[in-house]
């Protein structure tokens, strides 16, 4: 599995950005994804998550971004997107894409499930003041 970030970079203070991270390999479904985010010197925190097991979805994030940050999700495209409003100075940090409980296509039809996780290489967020 693979992920592809896109939608980082530089914007002044109040702006706006949208991040996006594409899953690809042979998977069936993924379970959680999920955007992380660190800034130098400090450890790496959750941002958003959007778990979808299929009965129930749960959305969280972390409280410094409620209101201004949406997560969101496409099943069809194993696509995940983070619409960042309302960017402040301490929103900067490498932001990195994680999905977590992915299902694999055996090819034979049948799937896998399991609890493997991945991580994407990050993406700069840099908001000036």
């Amino acid at each position: 599995v693979q992920l592809m970030e896109s939608g980082g970079g530089l914007v002044q203070s109040g702006g706006s950005l949208r991040l996006s991270c594409t899953a690809s390999g042979n998977i069936r479904r993924i379970k959680t994804m999920g955007w992380y985010r660190q800034a130098p010197g400090k450890q790496r925190e959750l941002v958003a998550s959007f778990t979808d097991d299929i009965i129930s979805t749960n959305i969280r994030y972390e409280d410094s971004v409620k209101g201004r940050f949406t997560i969101s999700r496409d099943n069809a495209k194993n696509t995940a997107y983070l619409q960042m409003d309302s960017l402040k100075p301490e929103d900067t940090a490498v932001y990195y894409c994680n999905v977590d409980g992915v299902t694999y296509d055996s090819g034979d039809g049948y799937q896998t499930v399991t609890n493997d996780q991945y991580w994407g290489q990050g993406t700069q967020v840099t908001v000036s003041s």
